[in-house]
């Protein structure tokens, strides 16, 4: 947060979150058809002196290992994976080419896919292969204000859990945007944070550029 990223948006996703402020990206005949070298010439074209990374996004960008795979083979920057941690298959192709990683971790009430209990499991592997890899990599939960305190507390027990006791794993708490939904439930928030906080690192932080008014 605070530094200057070049986002890159994959169409298409495999889930189907509720909450989703891009619903456009689901589909994977919207945008431009790209190869890698035209895809790095539209990034240098926006690289800044105060360029940090480039964040590859969504959709899910994992649907299109491959070509990430070719495009990090070849082209060297710093570079972000946004992803929503179904595939770790996929994750498995190009973890060594990333420097950090976001990682969504989806609630039932997302009703982001039919079979809930499965797409967590995937999530942890995700996550497993993040921290074997040394990859600096955090987790990131969307939280509405309808979103139950022990909901969240529930889940980080159980992220907690499934992982070894030496692990370093923070979970970001994201207030689902706009912030006027929060409008008196800002102390919600806070207990949510504390309930997290008895079982993982967790920092409370919004969608930064919905605040800088950026897309």
């Amino acid at each position: 947060m605070g530094r200057r990223q070049v986002f890159v948006r994959f169409s298409g996703c495999n889930l189907n979150c509720n909450y989703c402020d891009t619903p456009q990206s689901r589909d994977f005949n919207v945008g431009d058809f790209l190869d890698v070298d035209e895809l790095y010439r539209r990034i240098e074209e926006l690289i800044t002196p105060d360029f940090y990374s480039v964040s590859f996004t969504g959709g899910e960008p994992l649907l299109q290992a491959d070509f990430l795979k070719d495009f990090l083979e070849n082209h060297d920057l710093n570079t972000m994976l946004e992803t929503n941690g179904s595939l770790p298959g996929e994750l498995r192709k190009i973890v060594k080419f990333i420097e950090y990683a976001s990682l969504d971790i989806k609630l039932p009430e997302h009703e982001a896919v039919s079979d809930w209990e499965d797409l967590f499991q995937q999530e942890m592997a995700c996550i497993k292969i993040l921290i074997e890899e040394g990859i600096d990599s955090y987790c990131k939960l969307v939280v509405l204000p309808s979103t139950q305190v022990d909901t969240v507390g529930s889940l980080a027990a159980r992220m907690k859990d499934e992982l070894s006791e030496d692990s370093k794993l923070s979970l970001v708490v994201q207030p689902a945007s706009p912030l006027e939904l929060w409008g008196g439930k800002i102390s919600k928030l806070l207990k949510i944070s504390e309930k997290a906080g008895e079982h993982v690192d967790v920092l409370t932080i919004p969608q930064v550029h919905k605040l800088l008014n950026l897309r």
